[in-house]
């Protein structure tokens, strides 16, 4: 059986920056965190990048195996976003809930060590037109059972998804020819 890296994914958020403002809410029994940026592209293709390309932006270090090429979205309800595993074996990150194609996403569940928890959440990645391109708002409410609360962990989480929704934002301004500037 290979070797995965789920330890590596706890570690990862465990070691992650702590402090965040982008934690909005957060007590014993769960928290929310909430992300936006300005994508200088259009907003079509931010959502064909985020959901079609996700193999390319994601950090391979939030991964199981290690390789973000295995993960996928299918945009559709009760549609998945999974990372594939060596042999026929996977991981289902979260189930998508509601999809209105390039508008809005939302997935259900425990991202990540989340999963092992038994915590589940609710994922939503909301894109909209701006003059500059496309703001994409993300925010991951998350809920359940951690003994000691999860105030320990909603920094990770966090720092987690605010560094995927900046690699998603480099990636698509690469990919359109609009390179970041800040």
């Amino acid at each position: 059986m290979p070797s995965f890296r789920i330890p590596g994914l706890v570690a990862a958020l465990a070691i992650a920056n702590m402090a965040s403002a982008d934690v909005t809410s957060v007590a014993p029994g769960g928290f929310v965190v909430e992300h936006e940026q300005i994508v200088r592209a259009d907003r079509a293709l931010v959502w064909d990048a985020a959901i079609a390309d996700i193999g390319q932006w994601w950090n391979s270090a939030h991964t199981v195996a290690g390789d973000a090429s295995r993960l996928s979205i299918d945009a559709r309800p009760m549609g998945c976003f999974c990372e594939t595993l060596p042999g026929d074996d996977g991981v289902v990150h979260l189930v998508v809930t509601s999809v209105s194609r390039g508008v809005m996403l939302r997935l259900t569940g425990g991202l990540g060590p989340l999963g092992l928890m038994g915590a589940t959440g609710n994922m939503t990645w909301e894109f909209f037109d701006t003059e500059a391109g496309t703001r994409v708002k993300l925010m991951y409410a998350v809920g359940g059972y951690r003994e000691g609360g999860f105030e320990s962990i909603a920094g990770p989480v966090d720092s987690v998804l605010g560094e995927a929704l900046s690699l998603l934002r480099a990636y698509v301004e690469a990919k359109s020819g609009n390179p970041d500037s800040d």
